[in-house]
């Protein structure tokens, strides 16, 4: 249970980078986000929940500790951090990974199966994290997580939805995408960008962190794609992965233009909340390529 999170410390003295409190953090994000029915004992539950937002700030807290000398370092004006935030995606935490190459060259149909099955359960959603980051953010930030959420939402119709094409491709493979058979890694992220777009003091972390996912995420993408294709998924079933890689692009483009810079014209100080929300981010998915390719490369 999430509120029997055990003290562990790893090898560097966190007691958050672990795989105990990930697993109890996870499934408590599972259970406080899925839609309910008042309880007679829902004081016990304010309790937990207490409790965990509790642990929850800490553990965002240790990640903010980790990237703020960089972020502090980052422009604080329009034009200077908009091309320093550009700049992440070739000098960012786990980019280029040689993870990806492989998986698109070299990975066999059971390799790309585990993949995928970490992702999948490390997956947030991200409408549902977009959906949760624009609560009361200025009108321009506003309209543009809006119109990505509406692409998220398949502009209305449930087969352009890219949640469900992201279901279908975990039929597809025949993966199960649980807590339990998940690295720590990869729920480390989830929660991570769980807890910046549930907590409105990380609003601007999490606008950055969402952000970066857009800024990133086109080249791993097409090289997961082509990976799948390449040992005999139709185009049709490696679909979630070959949409990504084109239309976040644009997406990119677009957050950037409507979503950070008129954030930051309007007050220089939010600059520096996205450098540490996309930094944080970047971390975490830096953590879970090195444990991908620990288990995987042995």
């Amino acid at each position: 249970m999430a509120t029997r999170i055990r003290d562990l410390r790893d090898a560097s003295g966190s007691q958050f980078l672990t795989d105990s409190f990930q697993r109890g953090l996870a499934h408590w994000n599972r259970e406080r986000l899925e839609p309910g029915f008042p309880s007679d004992d829902w004081q016990r539950t304010f309790d937990r929940d207490l409790r965990m937002q509790r642990l929850e700030g800490a553990f965002l807290e240790e990640l903010r500790a980790e990237v703020a000398d960089e972020a502090a370092a980052a422009p604080t004006d329009v034009e200077g951090f908009i091309a320093w935030f550009e700049d992440l995606k070739q000098v960012g935490p786990g980019q280029g990974d040689p993870l990806f190459p492989w998986l698109a060259e070299t990975a066999d149909k059971e390799e790309l199966r585990w993949f995928f099955e970490q992702e999948a359960a490390g997956e947030a959603g991200f409408d549902d994290l977009v959906a949760m980051t624009q609560v009361k953010l200025p009108t321009r930030p506003k309209l543009e997580l809006a119109r990505n959420y509406w692409d998220e939402m398949g502009h209305g119709t449930e087969k352009g939805m890219h949640g469900p094409m992201l279901d279908a491709l975990v039929d597809t493979l025949q993966v199960e995408p649980v807590i339990e058979n998940t690295v720590w890694e990869s729920l480390s992220l989830a929660n991570a960008m769980t807890a910046m777009a549930t907590n409105r003091r990380y609003a601007w972390h999490s606008v950055g962190a969402l952000g970066v996912i857009e800024l990133t995420a086109p080249i791993r993408a097409d090289l997961v794609a082509k990976g799948l294709k390449r040992v005999g998924l139709t185009p049709k079933e490696a679909r979630y992965f070959t949409l990504h890689a084109v239309l976040d692009v644009k997406h990119s483009e677009d957050w950037n233009r409507e979503a950070i810079r008129p954030a930051v014209e309007e007050d220089p100080r939010r600059a520096t909340a996205m450098a540490e929300g996309a930094l944080i981010r970047l971390k975490c998915g830096e953590r879970c390529f090195e444990a991908y390719r620990a288990h995987l490369w042995g």
